[in-house]
């Protein structure tokens, strides 16, 4: 890694990695800073501090530093080539200790310091100026090839590398020097731990109904959906402890999130000291917690590129911290679907709960359900949205997701109690379908509704249910039509999304002149950037959370967003103009 690198703060919890390090069960990396003193434009910070304090930074951290250093090419790899020689064998005696003789300290892993100058081997002055050494070097350092002088640098830094001592007079290689490179495995694209679809295996998956939550009738039970969640992670982990592929991954949120079930049946991992009152802590613990979300982040994507299967959970609103790199994993992954010598991986799966709607004792701060829009921007070949309603729907989305290969699901759903709406088969078939009409719920069976009214999230599903109640109550006369939105994705059009429905699917739903109520979990203009081209979008409204929020009751942070039943109701009466003066009525509170 170089020193630049080493200045971000995802790089610098990474130094940390080692205190979650098992050497009786895991691998290992051997990390290499290069230090070549410079970035774009600035020295860099590892390189200006004095050698000793650079080692006591590194032996702080839990490593035992070796030095790599100087100018001279030949003399700097042959010194290289020595290090290697010496911490390799490092590495295989602390695993020996381990795993034969059952050595529990924590290991000081070996690490090399690398320092060479910046440009290495290029001119060492262009026009008058510092080149070789500098952070100029960085740069494009003679980009003018109108002259002449430009051009017999480059000719000359380009041949100052022997090309006569490594091409025959017709350009290739030669065959001593092409021996030098790896074959087979050996190659770094072929490794198969550089290809981990070569290593996947399936999950020993138990059968997710199995542990469904009874529903007798829509409402009548009441469970917290992550919890019911976590009793099928710890089984889903318990069936695969032999063949330790699975972990989860949590930034000090596993419990809070309600999956502290799994803690059944494994520990959280750690390798620094442990004290007796410690809760649930083991150097063979396969929850991986630590309070950074780039940690978490770079731990699944490297756990699921080298072939097994995760779950990472964490707040809703602190999921952006890792948004650039989900980024680059999602156009990882868009690029290598294309690439046939690649296998698919097991999918990047996101739980995002303690949501927006309910941060009873947060506040502002824990409040922003916009990773979903920042997602919805990858190419729709990998990405996948799921808002199940409630517990049964969770744990069929569970399933699916565990399943999956080569997507970046992201499921958001609640973890305080809640009502349940939908049987186990219901929700199975709803999640198969991903967006359906809930008939027992509506009164329009065998006609045109009056309204629909759409919902997507488990609170905007419960707070349309409420309005759908009043106005049943207070207008009986109003028919109406329920839908409910699990598959974010659905609500694009099938030539943008593999699972987007066609307009006539689309229409036979929605219909194509008829008010749409529809609310959000997130927010609102995202439902309109999925929707706009459809036949009647015009007729959309969009309820959904708008940046008004504060330490307060769930119902309030629904008031403040114009997303509660009241106002759901009102905008019903807003747009049938035919109710008149019942519907002004009901609206001033006197129905």
């Amino acid at each position: 890694m170089g020193d630049g690198e080493a200045e971000t703060g995802p790089l610098a919890t990474g130094w940390h990695g080692n205190k979650f390090l098992n050497p009786a069960r895991d691998g290992c990396v051997l990390p290499i800073l290069h230090l070549n003193g410079y970035k774009i434009a600035n020295p860099t910070i590892l390189a200006r501090i004095p050698r000793e304090e650079l080692q006591r930074f590194f032996e702080g951290m839990g490593y035992k530093p070796y030095f790599v250093e100087g100018h001279e090419p030949a003399a700097v790899h042959q010194q290289l080539a020595g290090v290697l020689d010496s911490v390799v064998p490092e590495i295989k005696e602390i695993w020996a200790d381990a795993r034969g003789k059952g050595a529990a300290k924590r290991p000081a892993w070996p690490m090399i310091v690398f320092r060479t100058p910046k440009g290495w081997t290029c001119p060492a002055e262009i026009d008058g100026k510092k080149c070789e050494d500098y952070w100029r070097s960085h740069q494009v350092p003679m980009g003018d090839m109108d002259k002449l002088e430009h051009i017999k640098i480059l000719e000359k830094w380009m041949k100052s590398y022997g090309p006569e001592e490594l091409f025959d007079a017709e350009g290739r290689l030669q065959p001593e020097l092409a021996e030098l490179a790896p074959a087979g495995p050996r190659r770094m694209s072929a490794n198969p731990h550089a290809n981990g679809g070569l290593l996947l295996r399936d999950l020993k998956m138990p059968d997710f109904r199995g542990y469904a939550v009874a529903v007798p009738s829509p409402g009548a039970t009441i469970a917290e959906s992550t919890r019911v969640m976590g009793k099928f992670l710890r089984d889903v982990m318990k069936a695969n402890l032999d063949s330790k592929n699975f972990r989860l991954f949590s930034p000090d949120e596993n419990n809070s999130n309600r999956w502290q079930d799994v803690l059944e049946v494994t520990t959280r991992c750690f390798m620094a000291e442990i004290y007796p009152e410690d809760d649930h802590l083991s150097p063979d613990g396969r929850v991986m917690e630590v309070l950074s979300e780039h940690q978490c982040q770079g731990w699944l994507e490297g756990y699921l590129l080298t072939g097994r299967h995760g779950f990472f959970s964490c707040y809703e609103a602190f999921i952006h911290i890792i948004d650039s790199m989900f980024n680059q994993h999602a156009k990882w992954l868009k690029v290598s679907k294309h690439i046939p010598w690649r296998r698919p991986i097991a999918s990047f799966n996101y739980l995002l709960s303690s949501h927006v709607w309910r941060q009873d004792h947060n506040g502002f701060s824990h409040q922003d359900p916009g990773f979903i829009d920042h997602v919805v921007n990858k190419k729709a070949e990998i990405i996948r949205v799921y808002l199940p309603p409630d517990a049964n729907t969770l744990l069929s989305v569970t399933d699916h997701c565990l399943r999956s290969r080569n997507y970046v699901n992201v499921v958001v759903a609640g973890k305080q109690p809640a009502p349940q709406w939908l049987t186990m088969d219901q929700a199975v078939k709803h999640c198969t379908i991903g967006i359906s009409i809930w008939e027992w719920a509506s009164n329009d069976k065998g006609s045109e509704p009056d309204v629909v009214m759409a919902c997507c999230g488990d609170v905007p599903t419960l707070e349309t249910l409420a309005a759908v109640e009043m106005i049943r109550k207070h207008l009986p006369e109003l028919k109406i039509r329920v839908v409910n939105v699990v598959n974010l994705m659905k609500l694009q059009p099938a030539s943008e999304h593999p699972h987007g429905l066609s307009d006539r699917e689309f229409d036979a739903l929605f219909t194509k002149d008829r008010p749409i109520i529809f609310a959000f979990h997130g927010y609102p203009w995202l439902i309109h950037r999925l929707t706009y081209r459809r036949t009647n979008h015009d007729n959309l409204h969009v309820r959904g959370y708008k940046e008004e929020g504060t330490t307060t009751t769930p119902f309030d942070m629904c008031v403040l967003n114009d997303i509660d039943r009241f106002h759901l109701v009102e905008d019903v009466i807003d747009r049938l103009p035919q109710l008149g003066a019942r519907g002004r009525l009901l609206q001033a509170g006197h129905p």
